[in-house]
């Protein structure tokens, strides 16, 4: 009897204690229950948070989990696509910012005040990959549409020092008129020296590149000045506003003084005295889709990555035309180093590193397209079309082309083998950004299509339209696939 006690006792305990279990389970999963979803704002927040930290790749996982939420605004859409598409620009995902970034643009309503600042560092965003992959009409365009959106001195000049850069190797004279509206900006602002150092080199390199060499001397030294002067001091700003200087002083001849600011760069003093050759580095030849000539050079910097890669190229000076700046620069694009010898070179001189590059005169070549111009030029005869040369001054032929084509589309309609003229004509402006003159090029290639154009003029036009649309790297592949055919 007392064993039969026991054992019901034992089985009430059990019983008692797997009751109690089982409504702490209870209890638990009421109160999840009751604790709110995280909202779209809570995790906006957190997004932009991680975006402004150090780890890009947690920000884009936060930002593409935002995304995947956020399928009922397409106004909230568009601003997370714009957010995500910055982390892409920062990761060096260029080609997938750009696409981030054109999808939040589309769906940001222009009329809508309150997506003004959105707006503003999307187009930002957009400028900096087009800058990135060498479309500096593009990034010209981006930027002075920033530009137009700041409401505050900063922000303007944010977009303004963008604007000046690229403008400096696309339209010279627009860049000039833009340093004017930051200079007006700058006297009423309190910038910090460091602002001011890169303002002084935005004038510098303008200055060098329109051949003011006395204001590109002195600006150049003046930003020297404001970032501490001449000092064993070093970093990645010194060293490109000392390089300035002495390329503005050798430019003017004077090399001993040009050699004391060189030394303050860095040069001559990595630990084993060289700087290995890129294993391809290998520069233009001569002619070309550029028309590149023996007499002209370019000093181009890049920074060479952890795998070897060049991470970003750009044009400081041009002797020959601004789009020699950007032709050299993508040529060192395409550059790249072992992992051996990324080894050997410390990671501060990987950065901002300059050559001088002239093309290579061993095979001066025609452009493949140049090869095809006269089977497409015969064809529009028999249109009664003729198309003129190109303007000598591309930037301001601009605005005419695009009424031109404005005033023919109106004319003759939009599909119209009348159009290909100045379609041929806008496409082929080098300031026109790359995606503008693809869309030209795809235009081009089915009108004349349309209108029965013979093979080979169509695969002219056919080259233009595939070259308009790849990135630096591309351009370069499908150069050599079609150089090799003839």
């Amino acid at each position: 009897m007392q064993s039969s006690c026991r054992i019901m006792a034992m089985q009430d305990g059990v019983m008692r204690r797997a009751a109690m279990t089982i409504a702490a389970a209870a209890a638990a999963v009421g109160a999840a229950a009751q604790q709110p979803a995280r909202t779209l704002q809570q995790d906006f927040d957190a997004a932009t948070s991680l975006s402004q930290g150090t780890d890009k790749a947690a920000a884009l996982a936060a930002w593409d989990a935002l995304l995947a939420r956020a399928t009922r605004s397409a106004r909230t859409a568009a601003i997370v696509q714009g957010r995500r598409a910055s982390v892409l620009e920062q990761l060096g995902r260029n080609e997938e910012a750009a696409v981030a970034a054109e999808a939040a643009l589309a769906r940001m309503p222009t009329a809508d005040p309150t997506l003004r600042e959105d707006r503003y560092l999307t187009l930002l965003t957009r400028a900096r990959v087009r800058r990135a992959t060498l479309d500096y009409a593009g990034a010209a365009t981006d930027f002075a549409a920033a530009e137009a959106l700041a409401d505050q001195p900063a922000t303007r000049l944010g977009a303004l020092n963008g604007l000046v850069e690229v403008q400096t190797f696309v339209d010279p004279a627009a860049a000039k008129i833009a340093l004017g509206r930051a200079d007006a900006l700058i006297a009423s602002s309190k910038l910090d020296p460091a602002s001011q150092a890169l303002f002084a080199r935005r004038r510098a390199v303008l200055a060098m590149n329109t051949g003011d060499l006395a204001t590109a001397q002195a600006e150049s030294q003046r930003a020297v000045k404001l970032l501490g002067g001449l000092t064993s001091q070093s970093s990645i700003d010194d060293v490109a506003a000392r390089g300035d200087a002495a390329l503005a002083l050798i430019l003017a001849g004077q090399a001993e003084r040009a050699r004391e600011y060189l030394a303050y760069t860095g040069q001559g003093r990595l630990p084993n005295t060289t700087f290995d050759p890129a294993r391809n580095m290998v520069v233009p030849d001569c002619g070309g889709e550029a028309a590149l000539k023996p007499a002209d050079l370019a000093v181009v910097e890049f920074t060479i990555g952890d795998d070897g890669a060049v991470t970003s190229a750009a044009p400081i000076y041009a002797a020959g035309g601004p789009t020699v700046g950007l032709e050299f620069a993508r040529a060192a694009a395409g550059w790249s180093w072992t992992p051996e010898q990324v080894k050997e070179l410390p990671r501060f001189y990987r950065y901002n590193v300059r050559v001088e590059m002239r093309c290579s005169t061993g095979f001066e070549r025609q452009a493949v397209t140049t090869l095809l111009d006269d089977d497409l030029s015969a064809w529009l005869e028999t249109k009664g079309l003729s198309v003129p040369d190109a303007p000598t001054n591309a930037a301001t032929a601009a605005p005419a082309q695009r009424a031109a084509l404005a005033a023919a589309e109106a004319r003759d309609g939009r599909d119209s083998v009348k159009l290909l003229v100045p379609l041929l004509l806008l496409q082929n402006n080098p300031v026109v950004g790359r995606e503008e003159a693809h869309d030209l090029a795809v235009r081009s290639l089915a009108i004349a299509r349309a209108a029965g154009a013979p093979p080979r003029a169509l695969l002219g036009l056919a080259i233009m339209e595939r070259m308009s649309g790849a990135t630096v790297g591309s351009q370069r592949a499908v150069g050599r696939a079609l150089e090799s055919l003839l």
